[in-house]
């Protein structure tokens, strides 16, 4: 069965934009890893971070509730699904999906930071973390001095230590690449849509850029540019798998070419043909590899893996009696 990212945020299927965001943020300010010592905190901080990159984008909603978990992940759950080639896959780091959330730092930063041994004042106490919804949790340290007495109104507490540059969380997308390409090598073109600052440093505009050449990327006087990370994904190929720099072959040869010998001519990625004589019986199943006929190997592009063929025998579907006396008479019986 699949994930209730309903349950996991802890809303009703209904739940509005609004909700799905405060649910996110007291899920994860209560599971964050800095925070939460439990063994089962990392895991649940990335489930939270997946349940709300679902459910807070409009079209993965929508494909959610109508075919689940499987459904999204897999274009609409059949071949006939509305959904058309979307597939979905989370990009797997819940901290990028928590500082983005957060404004691009991390709120727990200035009492966690690993570089520090100790806290920054005493009396703080990670569980007094845990607030409603509705609660700034961090507002509380405006109202009220560290010794539990009020200050009066309310005013922007004033920086414990100098602000830091922190970097943007990196921006993801998913880059799909057929076979003949990663064997070959090539040259991907990629329209990127960013958010740049103005000048004025306070209002942003969008702008496109084509990745064929650097891109220029604006900073703001305490962020470091987000990195763009590209996530390679193989296309399905007409004829070959993919296993890791081995490529796959199915080979379909008849009943007689599998018991009496054939040569099978092998397709190959970059366009040859090369004849495999079999004169040995192939039974359903059986393997051959051509070496050095796969794809590079990533640290050392000079090398390549195999090209792995698996054989499936086509049986005729009936028989003759004269054939099957025949086969009767020739045929060992074990």
């Amino acid at each position: 069965m699949g994930k209730d990212y309903y349950k996991i945020l802890g809303i009703p299927s209904g739940a509005n934009e609004d909700e799905i965001k405060k649910a996110y943020r007291k899920m994860a300010l209560k599971y964050h890893p800095d925070k939460n010592k439990e063994p089962n905190a990392e895991e649940k901080f990335k489930e939270i971070a997946e349940a709300y990159d679902v459910l807070s984008d409009p079209k993965k909603r929508s494909l959610y509730d109508q075919y689940g978990e499987e459904g999204l992940k897999t274009g609409g759950g059949t071949a006939g699904g509305s959904s058309g080639s979307f597939h979905y896959t989370f990009h797997g780091d819940p901290h990028a999906t928590f500082a983005s959330f957060f404004g691009g730092s991390n709120p727990f930063d200035i009492f966690f930071a690993s570089s520090r041994s100790t806290r920054p004042f005493s009396g703080f106490d990670p569980d007094d973390m845990d607030v409603d919804e509705d609660e700034d949790p961090f507002g509380a340290f405006g109202r009220f001095g560290f010794n539990g007495l009020s200050r009066g109104p309310r005013r922007a507490p004033e920086p414990l230590y100098p602000r830091r540059k922190v970097q943007d969380p990196p921006v993801v997308h998913e880059l799909r690449v057929s076979l003949e390409e990663i064997y070959h090598g090539s040259t991907k073109r990629m329209k990127i849509t960013r958010r740049r600052l103005n000048p004025d440093g306070r209002t942003v505009r969008t702008e496109d850029k084509i990745l064929h050449i650097v891109i220029k990327r604006d900073a703001t006087p305490d962020n470091i540019p987000a990195d763009i990370v590209f996530v390679l994904k193989d296309k399905p190929h007409a004829h070959f798998r993919r296993d890791g720099t081995n490529v796959l072959y199915s080979a379909l040869i008849s009943l007689k070419e599998a018991l009496c010998g054939c040569t099978v001519n092998i397709p190959t990625i970059d366009g040859r043909v090369i004849p495999l004589p079999c004169n040995d019986v192939i039974k359903p199943g059986t393997v051959k590899r051509l070496r050095g006929e796969g794809l590079p190997f990533p640290k050392v592009p000079t090398q390549r893996g195999d090209l792995i063929v698996e054989f499936k025998v086509r049986f005729p579907d009936r028989l003759t009696p004269q054939t099957r006396q025949i086969l009767k008479q020739h045929l060992p019986c074990s």
